[in-house]
């Protein structure tokens, strides 16, 4: 497998354990008091372990394949990933900066994935 494809695969998987914390901290909050909030969190805390272990696992191929100076810019993927899934999941809303930010992101992304 490419070295870009497996940081796609990374950034995936780390976009999927940071919702999973996501999905913690509100399960959390919408727990009432009496009830056991562990008991509630503790399945997504321990689905965002196993997701960002793996990502982890495969960041380690990442780095065999491609320079760090350019797998870890390309990992900014994520910032993209995580606003797209928070919108689309938890309704957050981004503002205009923010989406000027991303779109940033992504031209720095293609400017750095260029051959000179």
């Amino acid at each position: 497998m490419s070295g870009y494809l497996l940081i796609l695969l990374v950034s995936v998987l780390t976009c999927a354990g940071q919702l999973c914390q996501k999905q913690a901290a509100v399960r959390w909050q919408q727990c009432p008091p009496r009830q056991n909030r562990r008991t509630v969190t503790l399945g997504w805390l321990a689905g965002a372990l196993v997701l960002l272990g793996v990502a982890l696992l495969f960041w380690l191929g990442v780095l065999q394949r491609l320079p760090l100076s350019v797998a870890y810019p390309v990992l900014s993927l994520n910032f993209v990933l995580v606003t797209l899934a928070a919108q689309g999941i938890f309704h957050e809303r981004a503002t205009s900066r923010h989406w000027w930010g991303v779109a940033a992101i992504m031209v720095g992304i293609v400017l750095m994935g260029l051959n000179p």
